[in-house]
């Protein structure tokens, strides 16, 4: 015979269970745009009545749960008037709280403060345990680069395709080439991939049939089909990796070497996510990049406060004495003088730094096909 305490312990783990039980289901349904009725009951290990019981107790906390009938019948969160809470794990919690705060650092146009506020209220509510991870990687982290460097992305058009990726949907887009020719496409979105300065799309193109990566900058006015899609096996291990290698296999424009008299591990640390430093020898490394511009490795030298030597190519040469002069007059300008030696009168200080330049072996360009 159970005593009254035994049934009160009961019930109130049977509400535990109940309660617990609802949680993961909200967690599985903020997860996918839709889950078929059998497949999220064998998630849940319950029957589909018990299911169905769950649903209406979210509803009942103001959570828009649509249910759909038939075959593929199923269940999906639907939005709201209002956002309702979130329930996410430690790590999704660790994982919110650091692109927060690099999307406030202006990594997304327009979404810097609203970027802020939302680390405030998220900072503020988390465990102690979580709070300290965060802290640790924000001590142990710096930003790498210049703000301002890498193209800017409209946040509507990143949640846009944030959102189809994870609900596997289909989606219309133009899109601006390098040409500057625009073009409208249809794709199955795989996954978004955040690299050096740029955001890139890997999607399957439907018209051309074959994996295509999209620069998000150039990306324009994305609209969603509600068509879904069974994900392709992507031909690289990952997204990452796929980027990388359609980005090499790009002929770029120019390969810059330079020697800059500082140490490789200073000159690494400030310039290396953009270009390949080794070293030579004491106060010395090399510094080699591939690039479309020469403007960024002169603005990248520029930043290391070093003495450096241009060893390929001679247009970079060129673009150094071309700089130079300019400067050269500004600074004149500036200090009253009337006249300034143009590039016809002679050649700069800096150049004396390039001298050779056009002579070393291998320094030319390497032009695109």
């Amino acid at each position: 015979m159970r005593t009254e305490t035994g049934r009160n312990a009961g019930h109130a783990g049977a509400m535990a269970n109940t309660s617990s039980r609802t949680l993961r289901l909200l967690s599985l349904l903020q997860t996918h745009r839709y889950w078929p009725g059998r497949q999220l009951a064998d998630r849940l290990g319950v029957s589909p009545r018990t299911l169905r019981r769950d649903v209406d107790r979210l509803r009942e906390l103001g959570y828009p749960v649509n249910a759909h009938r038939g075959v593929d019948g199923g269940y999906q969160l639907a939005p709201g008037a209002a956002l309702p809470p979130l329930v996410v794990d430690d790590e999704e919690a660790v994982a919110l709280a650091i692109g927060l705060r690099a999307a406030a650092q202006g990594g997304v146009t327009g979404i810097e403060e609203a970027a802020v506020r939302a680390l405030a209220k998220v900072v503020q509510v988390m465990p102690q345990r979580l709070r300290r991870r965060v802290d640790a990687l924000r001590q142990v982290t710096v930003p790498g680069g210049w703000n301002g460097t890498g193209p800017g992305v409209e946040a509507g058009v990143l949640t846009a395709l944030a959102q189809a990726c994870r609900d596997e949907e289909r989606l219309r887009f133009g899109y601006l080439a390098r040409d500057g020719q625009e073009s409208r496409r249809y794709v199955e979105p795989h996954r978004l991939v955040s690299l050096g300065r740029r955001w890139y799309l890997v999607a399957y193109d439907l018209v051309r049939q074959d994996w295509r990566n999209f620069r998000l900058d150039r990306v324009r006015e994305p609209q969603a089909t509600r068509e879904r899609f069974r994900p392709r096996t992507l031909p690289d291990a990952d997204a990452g990796e796929f980027v990388r290698r359609s980005i090499g296999a790009i002929p770029a424009e120019y390969t810059v070497e330079m020697r800059v008299r500082a140490e490789a591990g200073r000159v690494r640390e400030q310039v290396g996510q953009w270009a390949e430093v080794t070293g030579d020898g004491p106060g010395s490394c090399l510094l080699r990049m591939t690039v479309q511009s020469l403007d960024w490795p002169l603005l990248a030298a520029g930043s290391l406060d070093a003495e450096f030597e241009v060893l390929g190519p001679p247009e970079l040469a060129v673009r150094v004495r071309e700089w130079s002069q300019r400067f050269a007059r500004a600074a004149a300008r500036g200090d009253g003088a009337d006249t300034v030696a143009g590039p016809e009168d002679g050649e700069t200080d800096a150049a004396d730094a390039v001298e050779g330049a056009e002579g070393a072996e291998g320094a030319g360009p390497l032009r695109s096909g």
